[in-house]
């Protein structure tokens, strides 16, 4: 296998290469080489993040179904629905 080095020092890795060594766009890889001049070329594997605690409020992260729209649950914890007959009471939707 051969490749040509551009003008800016750039080189194609072969595709044979590149699926021996799991290489995708964006893989990072590092050069080294030995004392009678062989080039190594090994791919940077990302360091392990370490597993993040689940928060506490984890469980209580998500939706409710409660059946009703929005604004008639806004209107509901707002109290809004025993001041629907009071005549000075507007519900502006």
């Amino acid at each position: 296998m051969s490749t040509t080095v551009t003008t800016k020092g750039q080189v194609t890795i072969p595709k044979q290469l590149r699926d021996y060594l799991g290489l995708t766009p964006g893989s990072r890889v590092d050069f080294d080489y030995t004392a009678d001049g062989q080039v190594i070329i090994r791919p940077v594997k990302p360091p392990k993040t370490p597993k993040k605690k689940p928060s506490r409020f984890a469980a209580l992260r998500g939706t409710v179904k409660l059946g009703m729209t929005t604004d008639e649950y806004m209107n509901l914890i707002r109290g809004y629905d025993e001041d629907k007959d009071d005549p000075g009471f507007r519900n502006i939707k």
